[in-house]
């Protein structure tokens, strides 16, 4: 039986069977950990691993504009012993410490980690490190709270199960709380932050049909050494990937099925774009009777009309991936369908920044007390 939460207490977690409808309570051990207090000016030591990634270099770049968060360590085995500007010469101006081993590292004078390993990689390692930490783990291999449905997603069995249970999701705008008070938080993936950030409100609001939810998202490629993600491969044309089995498809399904307190099952493309950076879900969904495109316009617009980095736009206007270049802004729009009843829903984001790392950082600020948007400040390159 796969349990979907709908809420945290001082006793229990409450759980919902999605399809049998009902619910429990259960006395199961929900962990909470204390809000670590940073007093104004009060530095962060920070460890970034496996910071000759994408996410890596885009951690510091993003914390070049942060006036609290120091990096103290940054791990990559492959480039070990090596400086970070001459893995990634466009940060070299920057003040870092060469490169280690993570068997190397010391975590001594740390206060809090980005870890930016790949998915598969990460459980044994955050097991392994000081318990008194703060992590954000950029990987997938935290974001499913069912470790059955990890192992038939990833390919093996979980390996840190106690830490699966502790572990928050960190779709900020919409579990802040709970990301206040954690120790690991689990930062979702870009295609996830694109869809659930639209549909999460309007499907706990009832205004859309939990049926016939199409997705069509486009994404800039990520470093990577599959063959299908070279240059002379991905050039000049757009390929469908996952069509049947995205790994991002459990952790959609899972956010839109708490929402909605009963299971959710979605139809969804992603598609490889030849660009360097940005992601747009395109999402085709049916309303509920008597629901129109002008409800879940104004219900998103109440939704998110205090919130820095989710905007929807005015009126007609089509949200592009240029417009969010570099930044940790989330645009959406929703349009009229012209078959009566359906209405699509457009978003998009930069999928380094609130796709990966930026979401990463905005999750940190909130665990250590600080203001949600510092060091993330930077807005969109156009052109």
């Amino acid at each position: 039986m796969q349990w979907f939460h709908a809420q945290n207490n001082s006793k229990g977690r409450m759980l919902f069977a999605p399809y049998e409808g009902i619910c429990l309570f259960t006395t199961e051990t929900v962990h909470s950990y204390k809000t670590t207090q940073v007093k104004s000016g009060e530095e962060v030591q920070i460890a970034v691993l496996g910071a000759s990634g994408y996410t890596g270099a885009e951690i510091v770049r993003l914390l070049a504009n942060h006036p609290q968060f120091h990096i103290k360590v940054m791990t990559a085995d492959r480039k070990a012993g090596e400086q970070f500007g001459s893995v990634f010469p466009h940060l070299i101006t920057q003040d870092l410490p060469n490169l280690d081993a993570i068997k190397d590292a010391d975590f001594s004078n740390v206060d809090a980690v980005f870890c930016c390993l790949p998915h598969g990689t990460t459980q044994e390692i955050i097991k392994g490190l000081p318990k008194q930490l703060k992590i954000v783990d950029l990987s997938a291999d935290f974001r499913l709270r069912d470790i059955n449905e990890y192992a038939e997603w990833y390919g093996h069995s979980h390996r840190a199960p106690e830490l699966q249970q502790e572990a928050v999701y960190g779709l900020t705008e919409v579990l802040r709380n709970e990301i206040r008070n954690a120790r690991l938080v689990a930062n979702p993936g870009c295609y996830p932050t694109s869809i659930q950030l639209p549909l999460v409100p309007l499907i706990k609001a009832k205004l859309i049909k939990l049926s016939n939810i199409i997705i069509d998202a486009k994404s800039g490629v990520r470093r990577g050494a599959k063959e299908a993600n070279l240059y002379t491969e991905i050039a000049e044309g757009i390929h469908a990937y996952g069509i049947k089995g995205h790994r991002h498809v459990p952790e959609i399904e899972q956010g839109l099925s708490e929402a909605a307190e009963s299971k959710v099952t979605i139809s969804f493309t992603p598609n490889l774009i030849c660009t360097k950076r940005g992601m747009q879900s395109t999402m085709f969904v049916e309303m509920a009777p008597g629901v129109t495109v002008g409800d879940l316009y104004q219900h998103l617009k109440s939704t998110y009309e205090g919130e820095e980095f989710v905007k929807l736009l005015h009126g007609s206007t089509v949200p592009h991936t240029r417009h969010v270049v570099g930044s940790n802004y989330c645009f959406m729009n929703v349009f009229e369908d012209r078959i009566p009843g359906r209405a699509i829903i457009i978003s998009v984001i930069d999928n380094l920044v609130k796709g990966a790392s930026g979401q990463a950082v905005q999750n940190l600020n909130l665990m250590m007390s600080l203001p949600e948007n510092r060091g993330l400040q930077y807005q969109p390159l156009f052109p």
